[in-house]
């Protein structure tokens, strides 16, 4: 079982290794067992990447937009060519079961690449009549981008990145999770084949202090990172001295807001989805299931079952519903969370036992919003199920948090449907359904949850700037 890819970075075109820089293994979540072992990158690695991005782009951006699109339209199609072998190593860098990673992950980026290859030629400016004289507008690259990419979704992030951000004329230095940095790799080496000229994107690897020193970099002009809201507020603080762009997508603690009208069997499925899928590890999840308190008897015996049902055990048997979680730090972190539920009062229905890396399903009743795993983002299989009693005060209640990632709404009533989600303080919102994020759509959060948005052509904002140009058409009148 080994993944270990040619080098450990990928600049200008090709693999490259230093192997002066620090030594870290990849390890297998499900066994804890080395697939591979990389090296972070170095001073030189870094430069290196971020010189080979600033010369490409400049020819990168002068191609016509049909032009750019065509490249990720062909890497989109390698991609699917490659589904099987990808998806199987996407469960080993990540843990995901198979049949999760054959269906979410890479088939999301190629979506991506392709909406973006699509949109790129349409992107134009617009003229501004002014009587005689006259404006008009240029949409233009930002330079090179850095994407900082989080190690739930290694892959499908790295796409949603650079997908925009290529279309637009920009090049991109990526540096993944030190977790999970095998998948970067074959989307670079995927670039390539498909066609895209060398130094656009490059992957290096590390942790934080590679991050920093991408961020920091005075030829740096965005930054866009997928990770937590501590992470986030110190790679915000550090771009913003360079008064670089910023996309940040971070956590959250998302309502998910269940009547007593609902489909019962559909809320109870989307409740499992909004925290069981990927083993809870979705920044996105609903984990605070607020359940009117007519229905709460009904949606409890029936989430018991159901959950009670998941196939836990070897991501890589297709039989398997649930993986482990990324790393043996991450399931103490969520041991710790489950006992604190215990200890402040909260009623267990289901699961709570956690062996290894490997988390049960994990339901908490009689939750009160002063609770700690109502209010910190656990980031694991734990959902915290509260009763509400009217349409005011679970608003009010959904809304006292930090974060405003996101927010699910399960009524017949569609008026109120609309009305509840108007209400809720999130950016990526949902009716009767939850955690669908399909490329056309902008996804992305608001307050503590981040800024700027991945994915649709509100994307296209975040990875361009406007240039403005005033054409006189007559004698210029100056007072003096």
């Amino acid at each position: 079982m080994i993944a270990q890819p040619k080098a450990s970075h990928f600049v200008d075109g090709q693999y490259l290794e230093d192997a002066s820089g620090a030594a870290f293994d990849v390890l297998f979540p499900g066994t804890g067992e080395p697939i591979a072992r990389l090296h972070a990158a170095t001073p030189a690695v870094i430069d290196a990447a971020l010189a080979s991005a600033t010369r490409a782009q400049a020819e990168w951006a002068r191609r016509r937009p049909v032009e750019r699109g065509r490249v990720l339209a062909r890497a989109a199609q390698i991609i699917r060519d490659r589904a099987e072998a990808l998806a199987q190593l996407e469960t080993l860098d990540t843990g995901k079961p198979v049949q999760e990673t054959r269906v979410a992950d890479w088939p999301s980026g190629a979506d991506a690449l392709e909406f973006f290859a699509g949109l790129a030629p349409t992107i134009t400016g617009e003229t501004i009549p002014l009587g005689g004289d006259m404006v008009y507008t240029l949409r233009e690259p930002l330079g090179v981008c850095v994407g900082i990419g989080a190690w739930n979704y290694p892959s499908q992030i790295a796409c949603w990145k650079s997908a925009p951000a290529l279309a637009m004329g920009n090049a991109m230095v990526f540096k993944p999770s030190e977790l999970t940095p095998l998948g970067a790799l074959q989307l670079a080496e995927i670039l390539v084949e498909a066609g895209l000229p060398a130094g656009l994107f490059n992957v290096v690897q590390g942790a934080g202090a590679v991050g920093a020193a991408l961020v920091t970099d005075p030829r740096v002009a965005k930054v866009s990172l997928t990770g937590s809201v501590a992470t986030g507020q110190k790679v915000y603080a550090a771009a913003a001295a360079g008064i670089r762009a910023v996309t940040m997508e971070l956590g959250g603690k998302s309502p998910l807001v269940i009547f007593a009208d609902a489909d019962m069997d559909s809320a109870v499925g989307a409740a499992m989805l909004a925290n069981f899928y990927s083993a809870g590890q979705v920044c996105s999840n609903g984990t605070r299931v607020f359940v009117e308190r007519a229905a709460l008897p009904a949606f409890l015996d029936r989430l018991k079952a159901r959950s009670e049902a998941i196939v836990m055990g070897d991501p890589r048997d297709d039989t398997t519903q649930m993986g482990p979680l990324i790393s043996d730090a991450q399931a103490a972190k969520v041991a710790q969370y489950i006992a604190t539920g215990h200890a402040e009062g909260a009623r267990l229905v289901t699961g709570g036992t956690v062996q290894g890396r490997f988390v049960p399903p994990t339901v908490f009743a009689d939750v009160t919003d002063d609770m700690t795993i109502a209010r910190e983002e656990i980031f694991g299989p734990v959902m915290a199920v509260l009763p509400f009693d009217t349409e005011p005060e679970v608003i009010a209640r959904a809304n006292a948090t930090p974060y405003g990632l996101s927010a699910g709404v399960f009524t017949r009533d569609i008026s109120r449907a609309h009305q509840v989600i108007a209400a809720l303080e999130a950016g990526t919102c949902w009716i009767n359904t939850y955690n669908l994020t399909p490329v056309e759509a902008p996804f992305g959060g608001s307050k503590l949850s981040g800024v700027g948005r991945e994915n649709g052509r509100a994307a296209i904002e975040h990875y361009s700037q406007i240039k403005s140009v005033y054409i006189g058409m007559g004698p210029v009148e100056a007072p003096f």
